[in-house]
C-alpha cells in the first residue's frame, strides 16, 4: 500500500517532547494529520500548522488510515488502544497502528493479537534519539510485528528516523528498546562519574570531554548529554520519570527470563533517589545533581 500524502490521513496520539516533532514532520510532508493529547493547549502549535484536533483516541481512530502513538506509560498505551473509546474499538478495518511508546513487550503482543481479530495491523516501534533525534528526523526505530506490515509502513517511518530496523515478531521492538535502555543506564552512571571526577581533579570538564568523547569511552550520552550537564541544563530531552518506567519494564522482563542485571538495578535505584528529590520531570542528565554533591 502506498501512503500518498493527498490520499492518506495520519493520526498521532501524544504530542509531547517527541510526538510534537513527529506530527510536524508528517504535516511538512503534506499529509492530513489528526492529533489527540490530553491537554489541548500543548498541541496549539501543531493546530496552527494545520493539524486537526480530535476529542478522543476513538474519534481520531475512526478518521485515520495510519495512527502513531507516543505516550508516557504502559497504562496509557493500554487505555488508548484497548479502552472502550480507544483505538481498536473504533479503528477502520485495514488500518495500520504504530506504537512508538517504550512499553511492555507483553502488552505489545496483546495489542497485536487483539488487532488481528479486527483486521487491523499493529507494529511496536519504540525509538531512541531523544528530542534532538525527533526534531531532526534522525531517530533510531526498532520494530516488532509482521514483516510485510513493516515493509508497507517503512516509507512513513523514514519520515521520522534514519536507523530503522525490523527486529522480529510482535514485542521484538520493545525487547530491543529494553536492550537500548539497559546499555544507556550503566553508561549514564559512567558519564556522570567521569565529569564529577574531572571537576574534583581540578580539570576543565569541557576540555576533558574533547579528549574522551572520540575514543573508546565515546557514546551518545557522552557527546550529547555531558555538555548539558556541564552547562547546568537539565531540561528534559527524556524525562527521569519515563526512564525509571523503562528500567522497571526491563527488570520485570529480565525477571521473567530469570536474568540478573546488577548494573540496571543500581541505575534504577539512583534514578529513584533523584526522582524522590524532586527531579522526576527533569532530563535524565540530572543524575549529575545526585552524584555531584
Amino acid at each position: 500500500m502506498a501512503f500518498i500524502p493527498s490520499e492518506t490521513v495520519i493520526g498521532l496520539i501524544g504530542t509531547g517532547v517527541m510526538g510534537k516533532s513527529m506530527a510536524g514532520h508528517f504535516i511538512q510532508a503534506g499529509y492530513e494529520v489528526h492529533i489527540f493529547t490530553r491537554t489541548k493547549s500543548k498541541a496549539q502549535e501543531l493546530i496552527e500548522q494545520g493539524a486537526h484536533w480530535e476529542a478522543s483516541p476513538g474519534e481520531l481512530a475512526g478518521k485515520c488510515q495510519v495512527i502513531f502513538t507516543m505516550v508516557g506509560f504502559p497504562t496509557d498505551v493500554e487505555e488508548i488502544y484497548l479502552g472502550a473509546n480507544g483505538i481498536l474499538a473504533n479503528a477502520q478495518a485495514g488500518s495500520y497502528l504504530v506504537d512508538m511508546t517504550t512499553s511492555s513487550p507483553i502488552l505489545a503482543k496483546r495489542i497485536y493479537e487483539e488487532a488481528l481479530t479486527r483486521q487491523v495491523y499493529v507494529l511496536d516501534a519504540p525509538v531512541s534519539g531523544g528530542d534532538i533525534g525527533a526534531k531532526e528526523a534522525r531517530l533510531s526505530i526498532m520494530v516488532g510485528g509482521t514483516r510485510g506490515v513493516f515493509d508497507e509502513v517503512l516509507p512513513l517511518l523514514e519520515k521520522l528516523g534514519t536507523n530503522i530496523v525490523y527486529q522480529g515478531a510482535a514485542g521484538a521492538g520493545q525487547h530491543t528498546k529494553m536492550c537500548n535502555q539497559i546499555a544507556i543506564a550503566s553508561n549514564m552512571m559512567g558519564v556522570v562519574e567521569a565529569l564529577v571526577y574531572a571537576q574534583k581533579a581540578g580539570l576543565d570538564p569541557t576540555t576533558v570531554l574533547k579528549s574522551i568523547e572520540t575514543g573508546a569511552a565515546g557514546s551518545w550520552s557522552l557527546s550529547n548529554l555531558a555538555p548539558r550537564m556541564i552547562a547546568g541544563n537539565f531540561a528534559p530531552g527524556f524525562y527521569v520519570k519515563h526512564f525509571i518506567k523503562d528500567m522497571k519494564i526491563a527488570l520485570e522482563s529480565a525477571e521473567e527470563m530469570k536474568l540478573e542485571l546488577p548494573g540496571l538495578t543500581l541505575a534504577k535505584s539512583l534514578y529513584e533517589q533523584l526522582a524522590a528529590s524532586g527531579e522526576e520531570d527533569s532530563g535524565t542528565q540530572a543524575l549529575f545533581k545526585l552524584i555531584n554533591k
